[in-house]
């Protein structure tokens, strides 16, 4: 199942059904590493472990996976492996892969590793060995009943559906309770979004939250970390 997409200001993607783009206008692989990898501590946490895995909700344009790919070749340690599972109800076709992330030549290997090996129909779990040390999972469908019958638990979430407000589903109390039991302890999260039930729905499954900075002038973002203990 795919969404109709508007391309804005030439190679923009913008989702109809969510109205909404589907990463930051300013510069959206800038904002990959400042909110998803700064936010969860990496690349700095893959040195001590030999395997880590991360969640992702809202695979998109495959945008956080190309730029984590590409941090990740550069500092992972000799025989460690990556597992980067996504959740995305609306999985995009290859050509508009392609397109979308095109604007950034620094992810141009990843990007075209990528699409050369995404299905012309995906659905179900696109399972993806894209090196010897790094498997994708994308599991298309609704976000809820991926992560409740994901079998990983993960090190690490990047929480990016698109704005609270447009897609409530993404940011539900069920969802982040079900996000908090699939992380292992001492395991984190982070998020653009700061709205105050987004916060709330992520206390209220079990994360201590804080609130940092957030990229090109937006006032907050979301990280946090499940109790080791």
């Amino acid at each position: 199942m795919s969404q109709p997409l508007e391309w804005r200001d030439g190679d923009m993607p913008y989702s109809t059904a969510f109205g909404d783009h589907f990463y930051c206008q300013t510069d959206g692989r800038l904002e990959c590493s400042h909110v998803f990898l700064d936010g969860n501590g990496l690349p700095g946490r893959w040195s001590r472990q030999a395997q880590f895995t991360i969640g992702e909700l809202g695979f998109g344009t495959a945008l956080n996976f190309c730029e984590t790919w590409r941090q990740w070749k550069s500092e992972r340690t000799e025989g460690a492996t990556l597992h980067f599972m996504s959740f995305e109800l609306y999985p995009m076709h290859a050509d508009e892969i392609d397109r979308a992330l095109s604007h950034w030549p620094e992810i141009d290997e990843e990007r075209k590793a990528l699409v050369a090996l995404w299905p012309a129909v995906p659905q179900g779990i696109v399972s993806l060995q894209l090196d010897q040390q790094t498997q994708l999972s994308v599991v298309c469908g609704p976000a809820f009943d991926g992560v409740a019958a994901a079998d990983p638990i993960f090190d690490a979430w990047f929480l990016d559906g698109f704005a609270p407000s447009r897609n409530s589903e993404m940011w539900s109390p069920e969802l982040m309770q079900s996000v908090y039991q699939k992380t292992v302890p001492g395991g984190t999260f982070a998020t653009y979004a700061a709205a105050g039930f987004v916060r709330r729905n992520l206390q209220a499954g079990g994360f201590i939250v804080e609130r940092r900075q957030g990229f090109a002038g937006k006032r907050e973002m979301l990280c946090g970390v499940k109790s080791a203990l």
